[in-house]
C-alpha cells in the first residue's frame, strides 16, 4: 500500500467520507463514499471516482450524467477518516435532482426543511444525454445507447440502483433478490391484468396496467444483465421488416433448433 493510502483511517467496511466542495467557490456540493481503489482512481485518473453503497461497485462520477468532476486538490482531515476533494463541476450540476449542490434543503425555524434551490435541469434529460447501459449492452454499438429515452432511462437508473438495496425496504431489492420463479410469476400476473383491462376496454386501467408490465420487464431484464437499449435495438432491427417475414423467420429457426436438438438426442 502507497505511503499516503496508509493514512487514510477507513472504517469496518473499508470506507471513507469524501466530501466535494467547488474548488472556485468552496461551496459543499455533495458527500459520498470512496474506498482504496475509488481513492486510486481518483488520483491516478484526475476524476472524482466514489464507491457506491448501494450497488456495491465503484462509481464514475459523471457516467450516467456527464457531469464529471476534475479533482484540483485531495485533502485529508486532522483524524484521517474524511477526504475533502476540491473539485471543478462539469455542467455545473453536481446533485442527481439537477441541482448545483445536493445540499437545497435548509431547516426553517426549527419546523421542518424548505427546498431553498431550484431544480436547473430536468433530471430526465440529463440522465437520458448521458445514460450508461448495462455491462452487458457496453460491448454493443454506441446507437444501441442513444435508443434509451429519458424515461427508460430514469427507470433504468433506479433498478440499478436500488438492486441491492435491503428487500425489506425495496420493492426492486425484493424481486432481484428473491426466487427467480416469484419474478416470472409476477410478469405473468401483470400481463394478465393487461390483457382484463383489455377486455373491459377501460383506457385508464390498460395504461396503468401496460406500466405496471413494463416496469416489471425492466426488472427482469436486469435480473438477466440485460436492459431496455438491447430491447430497443432488436425493435430498431426489425423497422422496415413485415410482421409476417418476421414471424416466419422465428419459426424457421425455431424448428432448425428442434431439428439440432433431435439429431444431438
Amino acid at each position: 500500500m502507497s505511503d499516503w493510502l496508509s493514512q487514510v483511517r477507513f472504517d469496518e467496511k473499508g470506507l471513507v467520507t469524501a466530501i466535494a466542495q467547488e474548488v472556485s467557490t468552496q461551496r459543499v456540493l455533495m458527500v459520498a463514499h470512496m474506498n482504496r481503489e475509488a481513492l486510486e482512481k481518483t488520483l491516478a485518473t484526475g476524476q472524482a471516482v466514489y464507491f457506491s453503497r448501494s450497488r456495491q461497485k465503484l462509481w464514475h462520477k459523471g457516467e450516467e450524467s456527464g457531469h464529471f468532476q476534475h479533482i484540483k486538490s485531495i485533502r485529508l482531515d486532522c483524524d484521517g477518516d474524511v477526504v475533502l476533494l476540491e473539485v471543478e463541476q462539469v455542467g455545473g450540476l453536481a446533485c442527481h435532482t439537477g441541482r448545483p449542490s445536493c445540499f437545497f434543503q435548509q431547516l426553517s425555524d426549527g419546523h421542518g426543511w424548505q427546498v431553498i434551490e431550484p431544480v436547473h435541469k430536468d433530471p430526465a434529460l440529463i440522465y437520458a444525454e448521458g445514460a450508461v447501459t448495462t455491462q452487458a449492452e457496453q460491448s454493443q454499438p454506441p446507437t444501441h445507447k442513444a435508443l434509451l429515452g429519458p424515461v427508460l432511462a430514469r427507470l433504468q437508473q433506479v433498478v440499478e440502483q436500488r438492486a441491492l438495496a435491503d428487500p425489506s425496504t425495496s420493492y426492486v431489492a425484493k424481486l432481484l433478490q428473491g426466487p427467480e420463479d416469484s419474478l416470472l410469476k409476477k410478469i405473468g400476473e401483470e400481463a394478465c391484468e393487461t390483457v382484463m383491462a383489455c377486455k373491459d376496454a377501460d383506457k385508464d386501467r390498460i395504461v396503468a396496467e401496460t406500466a405496471d408490465l413494463w416496469f416489471h420487464c425492466l426488472v427482469t431484464l436486469h435480473r438477466f444483465g440485460l436492459g431496455p437499449a438491447s430491447v430497443l435495438a432488436e425493435l430498431q432491427r426489425r423497422e422496415g421488416l413485415s410482421g409476417l417475414d418476421e414471424k416466419a423467420a422465428r419459426q424457421a429457426d425455431a424448428r432448425a433448433q428442434d431439428l439440432k436438438r433431435s439429431r444431438d438426442v
